[in-house]
């Protein structure tokens, strides 16, 4: 069997292959124009905005409310959860109560280096600067709280996963929302409305993992690391994808273990080198620090001007902070739910650091740097046009991620050469976790068969290099919206399970305090 993997996979990516490079005769213009109706269709519906204040800026899609309102809903029911858990977060996720003989694929670190590897990516580095570019320094104030409200989602969503999980003989572990809305909501008597909402989850999220999580993240890094070495040629993007598909073969290959233990040492390289370059650059400017702070604060609260006003600021600095760390969408559910440990609380505990590491330090990290180098006025908040701020020196525009680059290559002239690699790993990291919760969701409508996990993981494959040979942006417009749209029978299903968290974290925290847990470290 091992023996015609190769052989299969050479077969199957033949195809794909002369589509790749036919990319230059305009396929994929082809494809997103046959495919942007549907895009534009669904992407309605999902993304439907409600305007809340004068100008378009103020406008905000329905499913970023539902993101926030549940957000501030399990804040307020665990009463503030994010707070008085984080220093048990921190402990258990040193393994101060791990025990290595409990059920699971994983430790808690690497569960919650698994998860965060598919959120922290390109959005905290150009998502970032395009909500600051558009609401102003007051948007980071919106973002944090954004972030710190999600902090209690991700701790509902990843303590129901470990707790209505499945464990194969093997000891493989099938978790996420598919699980725990059909298990737990039959046990409300609500079988029949589980088992739709998890196929409907189910669905969406092999979708997303083929087009935001995969082709979309190819792409971006396929074009940042041309960029670097000057290469102008289509066929470079083609070699890169395959460079990268052999690679990402070789981790999701080996499932959830080998992803952890990849992703144990990315995440906390490819964070702490970023945040560093960050931290040089807001140290070199000391004097800069107050200034920003007061104009993150002031700007929160602005009457008027910026991006319509207080409401615009809010906007952009909320939308920024949901998209970034998918709080409630449900995906990290499926990772953490693979962990060891027989108290499903003790996972959601650790869960609710992600969205402070994502967005309460990363994305922070990147507005402030972005805040202070406009203090010289290198160009004008809100002047932007299709995501792209103008420059005042040059009169041109750019993007989100060339405006992070332009602002910390102002201090350290060879960032961007980090920032490709920065990006590239980002890239890659949120390609191997999308890999498993697409896989997660394709085994859970198709049967946990060897032929289904291999078919899941060639064509993941095929999508690498899809995806770094063309930008079809129809296709990965049409995967964004089905990625958030898998909030919305995740939310349902964590609003009626509420209790059942309770009563596991009251378990966990209580037998902490007990000394009914015991200590490990």
């Amino acid at each position: 069997m091992r023996k015609s993997l190769p052989l299969l996979f050479v077969s199957l990516l033949t195809p794909f292959v002369m589509l790749a490079q036919e990319a230059e005769k305009g396929w994929d213009q082809l494809i997103n124009e046959k495919f942007q109706p549907i895009t534009d269709a669904v992407a309605g519906v999902v993304f439907y905005a409600i305007q809340l204040g004068d100008s378009a800026a103020t406008s905000m899609p329905l499913v970023i409310i539902m993101l926030l309102t549940g957000a501030t809903i399990f804040t307020l029911y665990f009463r503030f959860i994010q707070f008085t858990g984080f220093r048990a977060a921190i402990d258990t996720v040193r393994g101060k109560y791990s025990n290595p003989d409990d059920e699971g694929e994983v430790s808690h670190f690497q569960a919650l280096t698994a998860a965060l590897s598919g959120t922290v990516g390109l959005g905290n580095i150009a998502g970032v600067a395009i909500a600051v570019s558009i609401g102003g320094p007051g948007a980071t104030f919106w973002m944090i709280l954004a972030g710190l409200l999600g902090m209690a989602s991700k701790f509902t969503e990843c303590t129901l996963g470990v707790k209505y999980r499945d464990v194969g003989a093997d000891g493989t572990v099938y978790g996420g929302p598919m699980y725990y809305l059909v298990k737990g909501l039959k046990e409300k008597r609500m079988a029949g409305l589980g088992k739709i909402l998890a196929v409907f989850f189910a669905v969406m999220c092999i979708g997303g993992s083929f087009g935001g999580g995969n082709m979309f993240q190819a792409n971006q890094a396929a074009q940042q690391f041309n960029a670097m070495i000057g290469a102008t040629s289509g066929s470079s993007g083609l070699v890169f994808g395959f460079i990268m598909a052999f690679v990402v073969a070789l981790v999701i290959i080996g499932g959830i273990k080998r992803i952890g233990s990849v992703t144990e040492r990315i995440v906390p390289f490819m964070c702490g080198i970023y945040v560093f370059a960050a931290l040089i650059i807001v140290l070199g400017h000391v004097s800069y620090i107050p200034k920003a702070f007061s104009l993150i604060v002031s700007g929160a609260f602005t009457a008027s001007g910026i991006a319509g006003g207080f409401v615009g600021v809010l906007v952009q600095g909320f939308r920024r902070a949901a998209f970034s760390n998918e709080a409630g969408v449900g995906s990290a559910a499926i990772a953490h739910s693979a962990v060891r440990t027989e108290y499903p609380a003790s996972e959601g505990i650790v869960a609710l650091l992600e969205p402070f590491i994502d967005t309460v330090v990363v994305c922070t990290m990147t507005a402030l740097v972005i805040v202070i180098y406009n203090m010289d006025g290198h160009f004008v908040y809100s002047d932007v046009v299709n995501n792209n701020v103008l420059i005042s020196a040059t009169s041109e525009r750019v993007g989100g991620v060339t405006l992070t680059s332009m602002a910390f290559a102002d201090v350290i002239p060879w960032f961007p050469y980090i920032l490709t690699i920065a990006v590239v790993l980002f890239a890659f990291s949120t390609m191997l976790s999308w890999s498993y919760y697409g896989l997660q969701s394709w085994l859970f409508l198709f049967g946990r068969t060897k032929i289904a996990d291999y078919t899941y993981k060639i064509l993941f494959c095929l999508f690498v290099i899809l995806g770094s040979a063309a930008s079809l942006g129809a296709v990965t417009d049409f995967s964004d919206a089905m990625i958030f749209a898998m909030a919305v029978p995740n939310l349902i299903g964590l609003v009626l399970l509420l209790p059942v968290v309770r009563k596991e974290v009251n378990r966990y925290l209580g037998g902490i305090r007990s000394g009914e847990i015991k200590s490990y470290k």
